[in-house]
Parts: structure tokens; sequence; C-alpha cells
């Protein structure tokens, strides 16, 4: 018997989703399974925002994937049941054949995945994309219907410019705007459940806080339920009205939002809300969860107090900084790019990505640089190290004007000069071995006197990043997204810089992850004296790690100032525009 032919009335008193008792276990090389997901039970009542919290390899994602019947091909449902009441019928979704579940996603179940970029086709308009949901579960409707249809849920999604956002490809559009796309998906077909699977992870403060407004004002528009997937505790407290929190597979805690934010009972609960970055007490270190797990219930208490910097050592630092011999100069630095040409290729109008920047970092310092996506804050980091071309301006560092150098000289320069991107996973050969890549900008550079002396570099390296020695001979596919970024800056750490670039290098990874790197790069400063431009759209992050802040917006630095005082006393509309967007 099908799921469609175990109908019953739908009663309203019941939820319109229940997960009982769900075991998901995974098959390894070896043939055996490893349980990922351990008898999770949740429900989600009509008009409901459940949030699902948790680090990554907690068992969220594959929990909700399950309910559209999404699991890959190696995890399998062990036991349980995923009981959908919805549309008047109830069914178990997991004794669903793919017929019937083709029916069902996209249009009584819709999710939104975590990357759009990844999620929607780069070779097909974005217009049509949304046409084909509404056309699969509507195919009576004419084309001229169906496009109406879309331009109309471009405008329920806020979008500006409909008909050109329907006419536009993915590469065309901010990552803003391809979200909304996404949401417009997932709405197109008034859905009773939408599962949104870190929607606003990879977007600034502002963006993030528009999407949470927009999926609020859908739910109540069109009275849906959602279940909302994070490991940001500051979102899922914006938007859920209950938590259920995850941990290696077994939902430790769940309870109203309050209640679980101001009463946790859980360690672990108490331990992603204390990771995140503090907006009214700045710390030496941040608390990790492994902090917790080892110090039990007086963790926070304790790291507030052991690690709290008071307001005369940090005025004290300040002032120490003050005093100390610029690294580098930033004067005038502009970069544009062409806008508009004139059929001989004369430039007519402009894009100014970086306009007229100036600035200093002295020895030891961090400058945090924060701003929207877009604003020209990534840019003018590779600007600065000469990976993008400048249009004009002088960086000096240490008294060498490095624009003014020719290829073998800024080759040497390099060593000195480095960068941490955003993506741990993008960043290394997927087919070399982690230590051969650590290894690498070391026989580039000749640098030590042989490969034995190298290769021992690359384990002291591996060590002081938190890493093991026998990690030298692992690929990249073998770490997590934390364990991949320490290695990037084991990486970093090689040439023996003075000077870094860390370009959104946290913005990908859990809260918990998060803070154990934020806390490794300001051990590494203080070990080598390096000195940092720290480039965030997390202001939280920004005033956590930085001695300074620079606000950046639409290539122009609005706002400069001490960390403390661009926070708690900001002086120009946009700084006090991020500052508000930020989630409590």
């Amino acid at each position: 018997m099908s799921g469609m032919d175990e109908i019953q009335k739908e009663d309203h008193a019941l939820p319109l989703l229940s997960i009982s008792q769900l075991s998901l276990e995974f098959r390894q090389e070896d043939g055996s399974y490893r349980r990922v997901v351990n008898k999770a039970s949740f429900d989600v009542y009509p008009g409901e925002v459940v949030g699902v919290v948790g680090e990554s390899g907690s068992g969220k994602t594959l929990t909700c994937l399950s309910v559209m019947q999404l699991l890959p091909p190696s995890c399998k449902i062990e036991s349980g049941s995923i009981l959908f009441r919805g549309h008047g019928n109830v069914m178990d979704l997991t004794k669903q054949d793919e017929k019937v579940l083709q029916k069902i996603r996209g249009n009584k179940i819709s999710m939104i995945f975590q990357e759009p970029m990844s999620s929607l086709n780069p070779g097909q308009k974005c217009g049509h994309q949304v046409e084909e949901i509404i056309k699969i579960h509507h195919s009576d409707l004419t084309k001229a219907q169906i496009k109406k249809q879309v331009l109309d849920l471009f405008r329920k999604v806020k979008l500006p410019e409909v008909e050109r956002i329907y006419k536009s490809y993915v590469h065309q559009l901010s990552g803003g705007q391809l979200q909304r796309v996404m949401i417009a998906m997932a709405v197109a077909n008034k859905p009773a459940l939408i599962i949104a699977d870190e929607p606003t992870t990879a977007l600034d403060v502002t963006v993030q806080e528009s999407i949470l407004d927009l999926l609020l004002e859908l739910k109540k528009e069109d009275d849906c339920s959602i279940i909302f997937i994070s490991h940001d505790l500051g979102v899922i407290k914006k938007i859920a009205n209950r938590i259920v929190v995850m941990q290696k597979g077994n939902i430790v805690e769940e309870g109203p939002s309050e209640v679980v934010f101001n009463n946790p009972e859980h360690l672990y609960t108490k331990a992603l809300i204390a990771c995140r970055p503090s907006l009214d007490v700045r710390l030496k270190r941040l608390p990790t969860v492994r902090d917790f797990i080892d110090a039990g219930e007086n963790a926070a208490f304790d790291f507030r107090s052991k690690y709290k910097i008071s307001d005369h050592d940090y005025a004290s630092r300040m002032d120490v900084l003050d005093h100390r011999e610029a690294i580098l100069t930033v004067e005038n630095l502009t970069k544009w790019y062409p806008k508009k040409k004139s059929f001989f290729g004369t430039v007519l109008e402009k894009t100014m990505a970086v306009n007229d920047v100036s600035f200093v970092i002295r020895k030891g310092e961090t400058l945090g640089l924060v701003g929207e996506s877009g604003c020209g804050k990534s840019t003018l980091g590779k600007t600065i190290l000469r990976l993008i071309p400048p249009s004009s301006g002088k960086v000096v560092y240490n008294g060498i004007d490095v624009f003014s150098l020719g290829d073998e000289k800024m080759r040497k320069m390099r060593r000195h000069m480095q960068i941490i991107f955003q993506d741990p996973y993008s960043s290394l050969n997927p087919r070399m071995r982690i230590g051969e890549a650590i290894k690498e900008p070391m026989v580039v550079h000749k640098l030590h006197s042989s490969d034995e002396e190298r290769k021992e570099k690359v384990m002291e390296l591996l060590e002081i990043v938190g890493m093991a020695r026998e990690h030298y001979y692992r690929y990249p596919h073998q770490f997590s997204g934390g364990q991949r970024q320490r290695i990037n800056i084991a990486r970093t750490l090689s040439l023996q810089p003075d000077f870094i670039v860390c370009d959104e290098s946290v913005s990908a990874l859990d809260v918990s992850v998060q803070a154990q790197v934020l806390n490794l790069l300001m051990d590494l400063k203080e070990r080598f004296g390096l000195s940092y431009l720290f480039i965030s759209h997390d202001i939280s992050v920004i005033k956590h790690i930085s001695d300074r802040i620079m606000v950046m917006e639409k290539g122009v630095i609005v706002e400069s100032g001490d960390a403390e005082s661009v926070f708690h006393h900001p002086q120009h509309p946009y700084t006090k525009k991020l500052i508000a967007a930020v989630p409590k």
C-alpha cells in the first residue's frame, strides 16, 4: 500500500510534521555502517518556526533532508518514522515511493538550500528556473500565466527590477538577490512546510536581517511552517518559536526559544551560546565547546573573570599601539573597473570598487575592515597584496613602495605579506597531501637548507595550529572545515610573514569552530608578532578580534576608530545600520 492510500482526516490539534525515533546510518568504505542520527524526535506545528541548531556533523541537515527523502546514496534510514499531515492527508514519508515524493517536493514541502550559487543552474536564467517549479505541479497554466506568477513572486520576495532579475543569469546577481530567488522558488506553490538550511550563513548582517524578516512575513502571509537549520544561535533566536539542539546525532535539548536561551539546561547548549563573540564584554579568548566539557557548569563565568579585558588594559594597549611604527601605509588607494566602453574601447563609465582609501596598520595591530558584500573590502585586501592591480595610489610596507617593485622583487615580498582566504575547501589542492601543501611555499621561496628540514618545520607548524604531526600524510577531504582552515593558516605561516590579510577567514565556520580559529589567530599574533587586516561582514567578530575598526561602504571608508568607540558610539548612519542588524 502506498502512502497516498494511508489517509486519515487531518486534525488541527496534531503537528504538521512528526519526526519520531529517527535513526540514520552512513555506509563506510569497509561496508560497515556508522550511526549519524540517533533516535531523533521532534514535532513542527502549523504556523510554527522550529530552529534546529548544532555544529557541523551534529546531524541537523541530514535529519531535515530525510523529511524530503533527499539523503545521499550512502546514507539510509535505519529506523523511525516521519509523519506529514498536510493538505488533508497524513502519511509516513519514509514509506513513500519516488512518484509520490515528486508530488510532495516543491509543492507541499519545499527547501531553501544554504548556497544559492551551487543550488541554481548557472546556464539558465533565474526566471526560467522558478517557472520550472510551477510547471511541474501546475501543467494547466499557460506560459504567460506562469511568467506573471514568477514576476509576482519576485515582487513578493522584494527583489528590485523584477523584469531584469527574470532575465538574469546567476552570476549577474548578488548573494542576497540569489537567496531571494531561491525563496521565491520555495514559496511558489504555497507549501505547508519550508525547510531552510543555513539560508543566511554566507550573507552579511543587513542582508541576513532582511532575509529573516522576509521569511517571517511569508510565513504569516502563506500560513506555513518553517524548519530553520543554523549553527548561529543569534539567528535562531530571532526567527524561531522553538529550538531543537543537536550534538553528534542526538537531540540534547528542546524547548521554547526564550526558555532555551535564558535558561539552557544542557552543557552543550550553554557552550554554543557562550562561544559567540560577546557584544558587551571584551575577552582575550573565547570559550569553546571543549572548554565547557572540560570545565563544566562554571566555564562561562570562569572565562569572563579570567580573560576579560578591563577598560584600563584596553586603553593601555591602544596607547602602546599608537606609539609603534607603521608596518603598512596605504595612501589614496583606488581600484576601478570599466562599466561602459565606447566602440573604440574608451572607458566611458567606471565602477569604483575602492575609492581613495588611506590608512595605517601598526606593528602587532589588528585592523578590522567591515562592510556589506560588494562594498569593496575584499578588493581592497587583494589590491594591497597586488593580487589585483591598483588603478592609482600607494602602498608602503616597512618603508618599501610595494607598487613600484618589479616581478622578481615582488615575489620575494610575498614571503612577508600573506593572505588567508574565506573558503577552506577550495584553498587546498584535493590531490595533494596537506603536509606537501604546507611545504610547497617553502620550496618556492627556497626556505631552509634541505627537504628534511622543511618537513620538520611543517610538522612543527601543524602542532602550532592545533593539528597532529601524523596529519602530514592525509588529504584535505579527510578533515573538517575548521581543520582545513587551520591547515591554511599553517600554510600561510610557513613563509614566516609579518603581515596577513584575513579575508572572511571564519565566516564559513560553525560558531564553536569559529571561536577556536579566532583564539588561534590571536595566539599566533602574540607569538610571532603578526599584524592583521581582518576583513569580515560580521561586526561581532570584528569587534572581538580588532584593535581598530574601519567601516567601508561603496568603496569608501565612512568611519574608523578604536573598536570600542566605533561599536558603542558609532557616528555614521551606515555604521549604526550595521550594528543594529547584528542578531542580539
